[in-house]
């Protein structure tokens, strides 16, 4: 039986960037993960792309 995908109640989004290898990518405290880039900035970008389109639960 396929167990049910945690769902993660916010208040509100706290994104961080993390660096793996050569790349870069935005997580968030809601599980949240953006596609892998060779910038941080492109990363930082999609972080505050998630805050302000994500709404609250």
């Amino acid at each position: 039986m396929a167990q049910p995908e945690d769902t993660h109640l916010v208040e509100e989004h706290r994104t961080t960037t993390v660096e793996q290898g050569r790349f870069c990518l935005a997580r968030c405290c809601c599980g949240w993960r953006g596609p892998a880039r060779r910038a941080r900035s492109l990363a930082r970008t999609d972080a505050e792309g998630h805050t302000e389109n994500t709404p609250l639960a």
